[in-house]
């Protein structure tokens, strides 16, 4: 992606000689020559430029051209790529004037070549939940080789028969370990990048599906993704009255003044903007835009007002003119710094008539302009003059007639307000990270909610006169950092993350794919991204929508919810068979399950109710919850409790439908031997419980607060189904007369399934008890 974006040729001088080569012949020492609308192959020292004005979004993300000075010359080694105005970068785009440059860097020792270094230094991490389940697989791989063990000890002190000792041990072994685990989760991870997809999130990696969840800071680039990414005229001064400009309406009023203002700017402009797509400068194309919503249209304008001549945008006047025909003579139309324009005015128009420029009039301009560029607005101010006959451009700014100024903004996306507002409220610290200038960063941070004050704001220059150490214990007091490279926003995400958070960076240029790289989720506009950013990235917005971002950590929050109930599930209904045996044997009783019937269990509770729980409906209060600690644990907040109260349950009353189905055949403790068959009519009540009493404890695994009833009972059909599923099988191998003798089972009385069913409702029963419990003391 980043070989795309060099030019294929050059126009460079060697000897004396101007010749057009292909760009990667490019060498260090070449001069290379630039003019408008050519991209840049290499890093250059500007040696001659001419209002030369480059679009460096490539580097630093921001799309306002930058002017560039070969005459000026920087101390600072440090100074940030934003604002070397003698250099010129690989791959951005000059789209104003002319130039010429020696070139000091190719490849990858450009600027942008150290963005592909970084890019291929960053290595893989395991997720927070790879993590996880990594830990749980050992404890429980060591849990069933210790149990397999004792068992066997047990079984050899007791004088039992080893063989079937040895494949009850097998048996267990494999029913300690939810060896589907990982296929659960992986079929949940997909299941939810389905669904994410429909909310136009496009997740790259399954396991950033689960990071979200536990994001804490979204670090977000400025221009592209919390704003707008064009400039736009909000507000206008005319006649001593400042207006707000609408965003989105059209066919808008004016006063006679604002129209002679918006005319002006427009005949004043060399861009173009047509169905919704503009070329040229974006401060002129937001003037055109402008114009339009007062259907002051450019081509209009043209038609009735033909341009006959001009003087140019000079970096050194910041001025420039045109000269339009305006009915039997012609006008000058002139735009620039409103400074400038008050040096050359010496009238004004106010309310239609033609005044003298007071000192006082003077003073309202640069009280207004001052109060604009304090809210950082970029200010321009117009001025026009008539004349009965054409005049040199030399001659154009002299004794103007100013008639206002505009201050404009990329502003920001409408709906990114209300999304920051939720994403705070959920415990998530919005960051904003921008290569643009400080004001204008904290402007929009402010407006958007994500900062309140200057001090909560960083500069590039700054972060580097901090130790790595002192700036990751600090970062928590900045909410924007302004003017950064590539290099500081990876410093930036590293600091946070190196204080225990979970890091979200969301960007759509080149110069964001470092961050995106090193983030726990790198977050890619999927419209105005770069395939660099795409490439780096876990996540792509389809919409570019910020508030994408908000619900696509939702979905992350609930899906790790639900991996989590079904590990909790599994776990519970493992240690209910280990504690079965285990007890069983430990009281020298026979074996309450053989090991087939030990692993039907598994197969028909490891697999639809588990995966039920997987996909179960989010929970809508989960975004009222702080995010998730990094470090917890699967058992935090009661869970591992819930697993061993669920286990206990399970294995204590399958023990007790094995006692009562021996009960029934005359066998009490310390009878002596087992009546012959009595033995397999007690396994199947053992068998019956154990299966029933896992499928009914999935109900009540949906919620570890709520009840079954609030969650609603009937609210994930697939669990429902999944249970009479594994009922209707287990009513199979019963009553199936093959199936049965290979199970060693026998069919049952109505009164034992009463009693086996009322056993196996107890688990569920309980837990709900247990939760019932807390949300009173909760109260």
């Amino acid at each position: 992606a980043l070989q795309k974006m060099t030019t294929p040729k050059s126009v460079v001088r060697r000897d004396g000689v101007i010749k057009e080569i292909n760009s990667e012949n490019v060498v260090p020492g070449d001069i290379i020559i630039l003019d408008a609308g050519r991209f840049i192959s290499a890093d250059l020292r500007l040696i001659e430029s001419a209002n030369l004005q480059i679009e460096e979004s490539a580097l630093t993300g921001e799309s306002v051209p930058t002017s560039k000075n070969a005459n000026t010359v920087f101390e600072d080694p440090k100074t940030p790529v934003g604002d070397k105005a003698n250099m010129a970068f690989l791959s951005t785009l000059v789209t104003y004037g002319r130039g010429e440059g020696v070139v000091v860097a190719t490849a990858m020792d450009t600027e942008i070549g150290k963005i592909a270094k970084i890019l291929e230094d960053d290595d893989d991490e395991m997720t927070p939940l790879q993590r996880r389940l990594d830990e749980l697989g050992r404890i429980l791989g060591f849990l069933a080789i210790g149990i397999c063990a004792l068992i066997f000890i047990i079984a050899l002190i007791q004088k039992r028969d080893l063989f079937e000792m040895f494949l009850t041990a097998i048996s267990l072994a494999v029913a300690a370990i939810p060896e589907g685990l990982a296929a659960i989760v992986a079929i949940v991870l997909a299941l939810g990048v389905t669904k994410m997809s429909k909310i136009n999130a496009i997740v790259k990696k399954l396991p950033a599906v689960e990071t979200l969840g536990s994001v804490n800071i979204i670090c977000s680039d400025k221009t592209g993704t919390l704003t707008q990414n064009k400039m736009t005229v909000v507000k206008q001064y005319t006649s001593g009255q400042l207006t707000e400009v609408s965003q989105t309406g059209t066919n808008l009023t004016a006063t006679s003044d604002e129209k002679e203002l918006i005319r002006s700017f427009v005949l004043c402009s060399d861009a173009t903007y047509e169905d919704g797509q503009g070329t040229g400068d974006p401060t002129e194309i937001a003037l055109i835009i402008l114009g339009d919503k007062y259907n002051l249209r450019r081509l209009d304008l043209n038609n009735q007002h033909k341009r006959v001549s001009e003087n140019p945008f000079d970096s050194d006047r910041k001025l420039m003119s045109t000269l339009n025909a305006e009915g039997s003579g012609y006008r000058v139309h002139t735009k620039g710094a409103i400074d400038n324009i008050l040096k050359i005015s010496t009238t004004a128009l106010v309310n239609g008539q033609v005044v003298p420029l007071t000192s006082d009039l003077k003073a309202d301009y640069m009280r207004i302009t001052e109060e604009m560029s304090d809210s950082a607005l970029r200010v321009l101010g117009v001025a026009y003059k008539d004349t009965t006959t054409m005049i040199a451009p030399e001659e154009m700014e002299k004794d103007l007639t100013i008639v206002g100024l505009v201050g404009m903004i990329d502003p920001p996306r409408l709906e990114v307000k209300d999304s920051i507002t939720e994403a705070k409220n959920a415990g998530i610290r919005p960051i904003m990270i921008t290569g643009d200038h400080k004001n204008t960063a904290v402007a929009i941070a402010k407006e958007l909610g994500i900062a309140d004050s200057i001090e909560q704001s960083l500069t590039g220059a700054e972060i580097d006169e901090l130790s790595d150490e002192d700036f990751a214990a600090n970062i928590n007091n900045y909410r924007v950092f302004a003017r950064v490279s590539p290099e500081h926003k990876v410093k930036i995400v590293r600091a946070f993350k190196a204080q225990g958070n979970i890091v979200s960076m969301t960007g759509d240029g080149v110069n964001d794919a470092p961050s995106l790289k090193f983030a726990d989720i790198g977050v890619a506009m999927g419209i105005t991204g770069t395939d660099v950013a795409k490439g780096a990235s876990d996540m792509i917005l389809t919409d570019d929508n910020f508030t994408t971002i908000v619900h696509a950590i939702e979905e992350g929050r609930n899906i790790y919810n639900n991996i989590k109930k079904s590990v909790i599930f599994l776990l519970s209904c493992n240690l209910g068979e280990v504690i079965a045996i285990f007890i069983s044997i430990l009281l020298n009783w026979p074996v309450p399950l053989i090991a087939t019937q030990i692993l039907w269990v598994n197969l028909i509770t490891d697999s639809l109710p588990a995966i039920a729980l997987g996909i179960d409906p989010g929970d809508k209060d989960v975004m009222k919850q702080q995010p998730r600690n990094p470090k917890e644990s699967f058992f935090a907040k009661g869970a591992g409790m819930r697993a061993v109260i669920g286990g206990v349950l399970i294995g204590v009353f399958t023990l007790v439908a094995f006692y009562y189905g021996l009960w029934e055949h005359g066998y009490t403790l310390g009878a002596g031997t087992v009546p012959e068959e009595a033995l397999p009519y007690a396994r199947t009540m053992a068998f019956v419980v154990l299966a029933a009493s896992q499928l009914f404890y999935s109900l009540s695994m949906r919620n570890s607060e709520k009840s079954i009833f609030k969650v609603g009972l009937f609210s994930n059909k697939i669990l429902i189904l999944s249970i009479i599923v594994g009922v209707m099988l287990q009513l199979v191998v019963i009553s199936v007369p093959f199936l049965a003798n290979a199970f060693g089972v026998h069919n049952l009385t109505l009164q034992d399934w009463a009693i086996v069913i009322s056993f196996s409702l107890i688990p569920l029963v309980v837990n709900e008890l247990i939760k019932l419990y807390r949300r009173v003391q909760n109260r």
